[in-house]
């Protein structure tokens, strides 16, 4: 045998070292540093701001014009918006969750990585050396975070800016009756947990488009572009049951959680579609990623 051969499954001669002592490669990039990078940057504070005044611009609404009024003969939720605080925040979530949700979602997954592309820095952060999949990890769940703060944050402003308006009182339900403001409030938990999944497809999709492109415009705006495309297929009713598997078909299913009793068959659907879509996506942004030839 050559006096410079090597034994199986032992590294050759030199390089036995050749990893740092003390690296770890699930200790590179932590939450902690990815989340304090993130929440410094100027469009998580527009974003916040952007939700915690929406409520705000409704109440000035519903001053300026009045109580709303149904022209259809039909009472919606937006006809009983001003009856306590716990209406004028369930209102708040449903003028939001059809678009306005969707942007601090498609912004947060969508900006992530790209923006490290289009700033240079990518290729410095792999060869710090953070390993490719944890990289895409630590980002994800900030951005999953930041998404579900955003979430979180405009009921609870609407609950606040209502019941200081309104009073805190039960949640007149639009079809009869009224819940009172204990379970309104847990209800609501519920509604914002089941929009949360239902935007997990948004996510997954800014995600991977993400990790194919430099351009983080490129990426959120493609994310919305398709999420609007989703909308406007739904309303095509001519598709009829094909309808069932378009994640905004399930988008209002949170409806079903502000009834006297609550129906789980609805959401249930929606978080299966919404979830499976998100695996794929997921699942195509880490297989990508990790034989993508980077060089920005």
């Amino acid at each position: 045998m050559s006096a410079t051969a090597t034994q199986p499954g032992k590294p050759p001669p030199g390089t036995e070292h050749a990893t740092a002592p003390g690296y770890r490669p699930g200790r590179t990039l932590p939450l902690r540093v990815e989340a304090v990078r993130q929440l410094k940057r100027r469009r998580t504070l527009v974003m916040a701001g952007v939700m915690g005044l929406l409520p705000f611009v409704l109440l000035i609404a519903f001053a300026v014009a009045g109580s709303p009024e149904s022209r259809s003969g039909r009472v919606t939720l937006m006809d009983t918006a001003t009856a306590s605080g716990a209406n004028f925040a369930a209102t708040c979530l449903f003028v939001s969750a059809g678009f306005l949700l969707v942007i601090p979602v498609a912004l947060f997954c969508g900006d992530t990585v790209a923006s490290e592309a289009s700033w240079s820095s990518l290729r410095y952060l792999l060869a710090a050396p953070v390993p490719r999949a944890r990289l895409l990890w630590s980002k994800l769940a900030v951005a999953l975070g930041l998404s579900a703060a955003a979430m979180v944050l405009l009921p609870v402003v609407g609950l606040v800016v209502g019941s200081l308006a309104y009073g805190w009182g039960p949640l007149q339900i639009p079809t009869g009756g009224a819940m009172p403001a204990g379970t309104a409030a847990q209800r609501l938990v519920v509604v914002v947990a089941y929009i949360f999944v239902s935007q997990l497809v948004t996510a997954a999709l800014a995600f991977w488009l993400s990790t194919k492109t430099d351009a983080p415009l490129g990426a959120v705006g493609g994310a919305v572009g398709l999420t609007i495309v989703g909308n406007v297929l739904d309303a095509v009713t001519a598709l009829g049951s094909w309808r069932d598997f378009l994640p905004a078909h399930w988008q209002f299913a949170w409806a079903d959680a502000i009834q006297p009793r609550m129906e789980w068959g609805g959401m249930i659907q929606g978080s299966a579609v919404s979830v499976t879509y998100a695996l794929v996506l997921f699942a195509l942004a880490f297989r990508g990623f990790a034989r993508k030839d980077v060089v920005s």
